[in-house]
């Protein structure tokens, strides 16, 4: 599965588009971007419900080294994960309003000022009142083979 996956390339300006045929790969998918992402780095994950976004995000922190269970933060909306390569701060902002995101203050975890930086997968960032300054959009949507089809831009 590994080789047929894409090279990963953060520096393009245009967006790049994959197809992952299985929810197996979509997870090596992002272990390969744990793996590779730099420190800072932050991926705005839009998609369905079910359309594979934090499924994604289990195999960032698989590649980021990180040995407890990552499951959504529906309900928490914030799970840290420092006990890794570097940190994941997953975020969840399906059941919020943008005025109550932006009482969270959401950008101390990716301007490095008050937690070290690391990987930010924030989920739902349609919920967002501002957008980082830097970021990766990525979109998943399902396909009618059951696989997924990934986008994803630098901005």
């Amino acid at each position: 599965m590994t080789d047929s996956l894409p090279v990963l390339s953060f520096q393009s300006v245009e967006p790049q588009t994959w197809q992952l045929p299985t929810a197996e790969a979509t997870h090596e998918f992002g272990v390969r971007l744990g793996r590779s992402l730099p420190p800072g780095s932050i991926l705005l994950l839009n998609g369905d419900l079910g359309s594979g976004k934090t499924t994604l995000v289990q195999g960032i922190g698989a590649g980021l080294d990180i040995a407890e269970p990552i499951v959504s933060p529906t309900f928490t909306l914030i799970n840290e994960y420092l006990n890794s390569r570097l940190p994941l701060y997953h975020f969840d902002l399906y059941r919020l309003e943008p005025t109550e995101v932006a009482a969270l203050h959401l950008e101390i975890y990716w301007d490095g000022q008050e937690t070290p930086l690391g990987i930010v997968a924030i989920e739902w960032p349609e919920r967002l009142p501002y957008l980082p300054a830097n970021y990766l959009n990525i979109l998943l949507t399902d396909t009618a083979d059951g696989g997924r089809l990934v986008r994803w831009a630098a901005v």
